[in-house]
């Protein structure tokens, strides 16, 4: 009715005239007077969608335990999907009014979240799940003593792996013939029947992909040192050298986005890194100034206008099915889509800027930094919405000193050492407690 009052007086004010305006206003009036007299509208009101009020995560032992705050009871459908591993809570379409909330970091097996209105009468939310798991259980329970929303209760456990039984063990059992029974009252016997314990097996540890990204390369050399080197040799040498760090541990599988002297596009570097489900990318590069004295390292991650820009680009393509794993936005507003986007993208950029923190705190050990080392920039090869990633400034060309330690063999391994532990103390803080 209102919405039919309002246009009413759009239309009384749309020919001129003294008298229509007049009347236009009183119409006016008389609107305004009757919306204050009646009742506001009632909250939670059924024709309403219910809204989502809070996502909290929570660890207890093996047990990872997600919760949803709900204005009121929905229907849900609950999903565990692989490669890679993710958690889908599909629902009716819901207002997302989420709080912030110290339990709001996802924590134990969930690594990350996005969540949003998928289209008209469906939302839905996505969990990142760093390994193989399963759903222990899932309820929706009624307001309590101790909460006053309806709360949806999801419950994750590993996906626990016998052990695979050897083939050669399994044909020995077969082919052996039955054991001798043991002569009472000795015990050697017994000692040489008695089955072998069986042997131990030690949980292979998790494998993570990092993408190392040597800056430049083919027809870009980048800057020119001014001892004759160009960029595009240094980050090609530093990155072979921190990729065979790396390949010492069994914890990393290590691809390089060029392995020679090509020319790579830079959004391709981001597709590559994407399309290896890359855990972290590193990106480096040497950089130059007109200011020959300035020397040191730094480390740059997106920054927050950057991020935002780059998630309306991202939006308005029309191919929008592998922007986001697990959620497809080719059919979705842009707005919408754009929102979501920029979801994942701060929680992603939330784990740059936790490496680039241990990254700058290693380098520091090895090398000179810049005196404002952590820096924030629109850097093209950050834009991953879904990969944690940093650009290293490795020093300045256009410095001596710099320029000479860049292409010492030496230099570049105590680099390559710091990155090394930089990177294994980021991958150690996102273990769940035991």
């Amino acid at each position: 009715m209102i919405s039919g009052c309002v246009r009413t007086l759009r239309l009384l004010k749309v020919a001129a005239g003294p008298e229509r305006v007049r009347l236009a206003s009183a119409f006016g009036l008389v609107l305004a007077f009757g919306l204050m007299l009646s009742p506001p509208p009632a909250a939670g009101a059924a024709n309403d969608p219910p809204q989502v009020l809070g996502i909290r995560f929570g660890v207890h032992g093996p047990r990872t335990r997600i919760v949803m705050d709900m204005s009121r009871r929905t229907g849900f459908k609950v999903r565990a999907l692989e490669a890679p591993p993710r958690l889908v809570v599909e629902l009716p379409e819901v207002r997302w009014r989420v709080r912030p909330d110290p339990l709001a970091r996802p924590r134990g097996l969930a690594t990350g979240q996005r969540y949003g209105r998928l289209r008209p009468g469906a939302s839905r939310l996505v969990v990142d799940i760093r390994e193989p798991f399963s759903v222990a259980a899932s309820r929706l329970l009624p307001p309590s003593a101790s909460s006053r929303y309806w709360r949806l209760v999801i419950d994750l456990v590993p996906r626990l792996r016998p052990p695979p039984q050897p083939p050669a063990v399994a044909a020995d059992r077969r082919r052996s013939p039955p054991l001798p029974v043991p002569r009472p009252g000795t015990g050697r016997e017994l000692a040489d029947i008695a089955p072998a314990a069986p042997p131990v097996v030690r949980p292979r540890p998790e494998t993570y992909v990092i993408v190392l990204d040597p800056g430049h390369g083919g027809v870009d050399p980048g800057t020119r040192g001014v001892n004759g080197v160009d960029e595009k040799e240094v980050t090609l040498a530093f990155a072979q050298a921190v990729a065979r760090e790396l390949e010492k541990s069994d914890r990393y599988r290590v691809f390089l986005t060029r392995t020679d002297d090509r020319f790579i596009p830079l959004r391709e570097r981001v597709r590559m890194a994407q399309a290896r489900d890359a855990d972290l990318f590193i990106s480096l590069h040497a950089d130059s100034i007109a200011d020959p004295a300035i020397s040191g390292a730094s480390v740059y991650t997106l920054s927050e206008t950057a991020s935002d820009a780059e998630a309306a680009r991202l939006a308005r393509k029309e191919n929008k099915v592998d922007i986001l794993a697990g959620v497809d936005l080719t059919g979705q507003d842009p707005i919408v889509a754009s929102i979501l986007i920029d979801l994942a993208w701060r929680e992603t950029n939330n784990r740059s800027i936790d490496f680039a923190e241990l990254l700058t705190e290693e380098l520091g050990r090895v090398t000179r930094l810049l005196r404002r080392n952590r820096r924030f920039a629109g850097f093209v090869v950050l834009k991953s919405p879904e990969t944690p990633s940093v650009l290293v400034e490795l020093g300045y060309l256009s410095n001596e000193r710099n320029a000479a330690l860049l292409t010492q063999a030496g230099y570049r391994q105590r680099v390559a050492v710091a990155v090394r532990r930089a990177v294994d103390r980021y991958f150690d803080a996102l273990k769940p407690p035991l």
